[in-house]
């Protein structure tokens, strides 16, 4: 019961944080600014390398950039319309 319960909490929290950065950045990640010369998909997976590769050269782990890496695939799952993974459980 706690697992899960600790998996709620997080990905409850997640969701409020993903939704507020969301309306800060003004949907900039799935929405880019005009003339901009890679797609959205594109704008994310460098966002993701830059943030695995500062997790890489870190001496110590940051919640922060553990959850712009979370983040960053959640913006992917959307782009791509993945919503549900239900059909993933073995």
């Amino acid at each position: 019961m706690k697992f899960s319960w600790q998996v709620e909490q997080i990905t409850g929290s997640l969701k409020d944080f993903l939704i507020e950065k969301n309306k800060r950045y003004g949907n900039s990640a799935l929405d880019p600014l005009k003339g901009i010369k890679y797609t959205p998909e594109d704008g994310i997976k460098i966002r993701l390398a830059d943030k695995v590769k500062r997790i890489i050269n870190l001496d110590e782990l940051r919640k922060n950039d553990v959850i712009d890496v979370i983040g960053y695939l959640i913006l992917i799952c959307v782009l791509k319309g993945w919503l549900n993974f239900k059909d993933l459980v073995d």
